[in-house]
């Protein structure tokens, strides 16, 4: 997690809440973070939409969930994701299948970008 796991975007979302701000996970990180952001989702009053990366351009031929065992637990329903029902976070990973990606995953690193005066810039 970026902002310090489920009970840190919780207390995160309660305060955006106590303002009236709404809350919108971005997180097109893989089905374990998705879970994570549903669950907080599930349980914020303010949560308004959660973003997410199923069916995006740039996972063309590496879908998220190709590793997941239950992909149905994932299906929106009139645009909403159902609360998940299984142990934890709701995720079972076909690890014969994480293995198998695995020997063939490209060596994929996040940009580095500078500004002009070769200082690192934020992405």
């Amino acid at each position: 997690s970026h902002a310090g796991g489920i009970t840190e975007c919780s207390k995160i979302a309660g305060m955006a809440e106590a303002y009236d701000v709404a809350l919108a996970p971005h997180c097109p990180l893989g089905p374990i973070a998705l879970a994570a952001c549903l669950h907080v989702d599930f349980v914020s009053r303010n949560a308004v939409f959660q973003e997410q990366s199923m069916g995006i351009h740039y996972n063309k031929g590496a879908e998220l969930l190709d590793f997941v065992k239950n992909k149905e637990d994932f299906s929106m329903e009139g645009g909403f994701f159902k609360p998940l029902t299984k142990p934890g976070l709701g995720v079972e990973i076909d690890e014969a299948k994480v293995i198998e990606l695995s020997k063939s995953a490209p060596d994929w690193r996040n940009p580095l970008w500078r500004h002009e005066d070769g200082s690192v810039a934020a992405w």
